[in-house]
């Protein structure tokens, strides 16, 4: 006896076995996300009463740089998790739910990309 419905065993097919990198991802970036978060929300509550040489000062910092970076790799490698699994529940055209992801992946590897520049010259003095 099978558990699969006849559909299912005239077709042949069965689990892809691909969304559980996908699903780990998504939940080791919002582990990652609470700390980065909580840091760089009490960093900016900090740095707003200094001044501009005082923040510079500090995002120029070695352990602040990395985490800031850390914060932004992980937030748009997130939200874009998060926006390929909408797109796979709620858009019904194969061609259009792929352009959406690759132009989703597209858009956050470009946004992140320029964050994460912008930190660097920042903590490189550029």
């Amino acid at each position: 006896m099978s558990l699969r419905s006849p559909l299912g065993q005239a077709k042949g097919l069965g689990s892809a076995k691909e969304g559980l990198h996908h699903w780990w991802a998504q939940r080791v970036t919002a582990v990652a996300l609470i700390p980065l978060t909580i840091w760089f929300a009490f960093k900016v509550a900090i740095l707003s009463m200094g001044d501009y040489q005082t923040v510079l000062d500090c995002i120029g910092s070695p352990w602040s740089a990395a985490l800031i970076v850390s914060l932004i790799f992980a937030a748009f490698y997130h939200a874009a998790l998060g926006m390929q699994v909408i797109y796979e529940d709620y858009v019904g055209h194969k061609g259009a739910r792929i352009a959406a992801i690759m132009g989703t992946n597209l858009l956050m590897f470009l946004f992140g990309a320029a964050a994460i520049i912008a930190v660097v010259r920042i903590a490189l003095g550029g």
